[in-house]
């Protein structure tokens, strides 16, 4: 395993694609300081479902401004509640604003780290930081399902969770602001053909392999 004084990484993809898993397993190997920014916006999620914010923008801004993204990763953030609402207020061209700004000050002030999410090669790490690497993630929908829905406990029919992945992955792909696309340089990591180990070693191999 190579050593970084420095490295970036992004990682998107789709809905319950083992983006999130393959992040984790990336950060610890390499000493990398890790951003899940899908958590982000159902923290977002979270807080507006529970207040009912008039303002949402300001109410955002409050509650962004001091918090730590070691306070929001420990919330509980995957209810089918959040799941439902998040695409929604994810399209939000003043709500991703805040978002971005939150993440790019973590990203700003650390060297060594990997951020995940939806935009990040395209739009979070395209420039000023740059991305070192950028790995997109797609897993077959009975797969993706079947994770997210043991991933909530089977809280909800699995048919249901289906449904609920393929409407955002839909809404994430055609927003205006920000959709989910994968940029011309990314590695591909599809997931339902790989376990755990040959996706930990298939990014390893090209990260090891940058100069």
């Amino acid at each position: 395993m190579k050593k970084f004084t420095k490295l970036i990484i992004a990682c998107d993809g789709e809905s319950a694609s083992g983006k999130s898993t393959a992040a984790k397993l990336i950060s610890k190997r390499y000493g990398l300081f890790l951003i899940n920014s899908g958590l982000l916006y159902r923290y977002a999620s979270k807080l507006v479902i529970k207040h009912k914010p008039k303002n949402l923008e300001k109410f955002l801004v409050k509650k962004f401004k001091n918090v730590s993204y070691g306070y929001i990763s420990k919330q509980y953030l995957h209810s089918e509640k959040i799941s439902s609402h998040v695409g929604q207020l994810a399209k939000d061209k003043k709500v991703r604003k805040i978002i971005n700004n939150f993440q790019v000050k973590i990203i700003k002030n650390t060297k060594k780290i990997c951020v995940e999410g939806r935009d990040i090669a395209s739009k979070i790490l395209a420039t000023k930081p740059k991305y070192d690497l950028a790995f997109y993630f797609k897993c077959k929908i009975d797969i993706a399902s079947r994770r997210r829905w043991l991933e909530i406990k089977k809280k909800v029919p699995l048919k249901d969770v289906k449904k609920s992945l393929i409407k955002r992955t839909k809404m994430d792909k055609r927003r205006k602001n920000s959709p989910l696309v994968m940029v011309k340089d990314a590695i591909l990591i599809k997931t339902d053909s790989l376990s755990k180990k040959q996706v930990l070693s298939k990014m390893s191999k090209y990260i090891d392999s940058l100069n």
